[in-house]
């Protein structure tokens, strides 16, 4: 875990929606609504299924593996907390359940990222309240 103090990028502010999501993250499981009734996963949380409406849901956990559906390379700080880390990838994500997560791909200079190029998840515990998910090569 990095030193919280130091840690100046944005955080995630949870709502009551995606707050087992955030707290999922903290156990390192990457978890997704995935509705009783017809069996749809989606993202991000709701409180109805986006497929038939049912409210009979539940969270699970999603193996965490997908591909990269669509990827930008950013070369320029727009927030300070990224200067050290520039240039650095930021990827729409398939998981293998459906939806997709926008994040970073890491442990992989950004010249290598390709679209269709199979990751797996890996959790980040930036504060001791905040675990970030991240994607890095399968």
């Amino acid at each position: 875990m990095n030193d919280p103090s130091a840690y100046i990028k944005p955080l995630p502010v949870p709502s009551p929606e995606t707050e087992p999501f955030w707290e999922g993250c903290k156990r390192q499981e990457l978890l997704l609504p995935l509705c009783d009734k017809c069996r749809s996963y989606w993202f991000p949380p709701s409180i109805l299924c986006p497929e038939c409406l049912s409210t009979d849901w539940q969270w699970v956990q999603a193996s965490g593996k997908g591909k990269v559906f669509a990827f930008g390379v950013y070369h320029r700080v727009y927030h300070q907390g990224f200067k050290e880390e520039v240039p650095y990838t930021v990827a729409v994500v398939e998981l293998e359940e459906g939806p997709r997560l926008i994040s970073n791909i890491v442990g992989i200079p950004p010249s290598e990222v390709k679209v269709d190029m199979a990751v797996q998840v890996l959790f980040d515990e930036v504060t001791p309240e905040v675990t970030l998910y991240k994607f890095q090569p399968a």
